[in-house]
Order: structure tokens, then sequence, then C-alpha cells
């Protein structure tokens, strides 16, 4: 029986990085696993076209895309991506935009879209960070407003690391202008806080993240729920509630997109809280609950993941898609 959603995936998803810390061949992994454990059949999976340079452009600035194109970044700006620079790369992550795209479009079909990549949340519209060109998910979800298929969304970001990309690209636009990395930030006790920023536009961000973790400097949020180094499961998901709840009475979004990073994970390498994998998918069925039971369509992207075993990293990745089975089939 084929799943009720659509998986977004290409083999051209491997990003060509060399010996890296990002492990780019778990997507071919994912692909594979999900196929052999039957959660998958190939008539479930759907091949994305890579986003155009028009689409890119609906989040970032002519000049970086032209940079991009041409290659000719800086050496700081190549340092910050901290990824090694190719032509090749730049179809990759264009592809990765293309698939969120898709999975959005798909979602809000089908209620539900996954792309088996994407996630790269710490791209701003004039430069890339932390292993992420071009934010795939601000594009997404800018071309579903450009084609009116939606007014209003929300991103839900459960990645170990903040989302400092996404949320400087929906800042309100005062607030974009003094996107600073001087700007102070209140102090912070021993357990986890939930900061609120100012909501004026008509994307919504929630990041769920590591306090003490990359990035440094971290731009508000709409809801930026700050954990504290080494928390476990039941601790986790009562803030994500928590930070789900309080974002849906605040604001009606027609579409949800959610990062389903796998780095939470206790034994992932650039994270330190303490997530098990059953946490992990409790996580996910929390989120597709929450979504479902309003009625608001759902784009998963599987965002960062670095497990000292890759293969856990793939299981945690594939539980997003199982947990999506068992929540949408019922």
């Amino acid at each position: 029986m084929m799943l009720p959603f659509k998986l977004v995936y290409s083999d051209d998803y491997c990003l060509p990085l060399g010996a890296h810390v990002f492990p780019a061949h778990k997507y071919r992994l994912i692909h594979q696993r999900l196929l052999e454990s039957g959660i998958a059949s190939r008539g479930d999976f759907v091949a994305p076209p890579p986003a155009s340079d028009d689409d890119v452009r609906l989040v970032h600035t002519a000049d970086y895309v032209r940079k991009l194109k041409e290659g000719s970044l800086t050496p700081r700006e190549e340092l910050e991506l901290e990824v090694p620079y190719s032509p090749e790369l730049v179809r990759a992550f264009w592809l990765a935009a293309g698939g969120s795209i898709l999975a959005a479009d798909h979602a809000l079909r089908d209620r539900l879209g996954i792309n088996i990549g994407g996630g790269f949340h710490h791209a701003f519209a004039d430069h890339g960070e932390g292993f992420c060109m071009i934010n795939d998910v601000a594009i997404a979800v800018r071309r579903m407003q450009k084609e009116s298929k939606i007014r209003r969304a929300m991103v839900v970001d459960c990645d170990v690391h903040q989302g400092n990309g996404t949320a400087g690209i929906f800042a309100p636009p005062d607030v974009q202008n003094n996107l600073l990395p001087s700007r102070s930030r209140p102090a912070l006790d021993a357990g986890p806080t939930a900061e609120s920023g100012r909501f004026e536009g008509d994307v919504f961000t929630i990041s769920l993240h590591q306090e003490a973790n990359y990035p440094v400097w971290k731009p508000l949020s709409s809801i930026d729920v700050n954990l504290p180094d080494g928390i476990g499961d039941r601790e986790y998901l009562s803030w994500l509630d928590n930070a789900l709840s309080s974002g849906l009475r605040q604001f009606h979004p027609d579409l949800i997109c959610y990062l389903a990073g796998a780095d939470p994970y206790k034994e992932d390498q650039l994270g330190g809280l303490n997530l098990t994998i059953d946490g992990l998918k409790q996580r996910d069925e929390l989120v597709y609950q929450a979504a479902k039971a309003r009625g608001i369509p759902v784009m998963v992207t599987l965002a960062g993941g670095y497990a000292i075993n890759v293969e856990d990293t793939v299981t945690v990745h594939c539980n997003t898609v199982a947990a999506a089975k068992e929540v949408y089939e019922g």
C-alpha cells in the first residue's frame, strides 16, 4: 500500500563535500533504508526539479545569488559557509530548495509532504553560514505565497542549533535593519527559557534548540526555546508541546514547515542534548498530531544529523517518515 503522502528525493541530493562532519551520503542511506524496511515503496518517491534563480531570489539578494552562480564569493564568505564551494555544490543546494518547494506543494494537496533533504536554516538573505548555502525552507514559503497557495506559514525548527538564518529572513522589517551581532540577549538561568520576539509578519518562527551551541549570536525568532545542555526526552517534549500550543494560539498558519533535525540525539557529535531515538520519534508524532488536529498541512525537511554512527542518524530520519505514516494513515 502506498503512503498517503509523497517523499521528495533525488540521488543528486548528496552534497560534494569530501571528508566532512556533515554526512553527505546520508540521503542515499535514508532512501535505501526506507525501501528495505518497507516503510515506503518506490512509488512513494517523487524527484524534484531544481529551484529556479528567480525562486532563490524570492529570499536571497541578487548580489549573493550572482556570487554563488559565478563562484565569486569572498574568502570570508566562503569561510562562513564551512563547506567547500564548488559549482556542483550550488547545483545540489538549488536541487534541495526545489525539493522543499515540491514537498510544500504536495503538503497542500495531501496534508503532508516530506523532503528527504533540505532544512538549511543557517543561510541568511545575503550570505550562507554553518553548512547552509541557501535557505530552502524560506524559499519554499515565499514560492507558495507568490503563487497565492498560502498567505501565512509557521516554521517549527527542531534542529539542535537555532535557526538563525530563518529568524533573520522572517524578522519584521524594523528588526531586520538592526540585525547586528552586537545585539544583546537576556541572561539565561540554568533551566530552559522561552523568549518571544515581536511578531508582525506572515511567517511565525519557532526554534527549539540547545542554548550553549552554534550559532553564538541568535537573532530572535517569534518563539525561541533555549534549552540547557543534557536535557532529555520528557522535558524536551514538554517544552515543544508548550511552544506549539503557544504559537498556534497566537497565529493561524496555512502551512507548517517542520525541520526534523536528528541532532538533538544524545550521541550527536555537534549536539549536547540527551534525546533518545524513541524520544525523537515522539517529537515527530507530537508535531504531526498538533497539525493534524487543526487541519494544517505540514511540509517536512530532515535537517541536521551528525551521530557518531551514521546509521543512528539514518534511523532517526527514517522514524520521521514512519511516525508520519502512523499518524496520517489513521
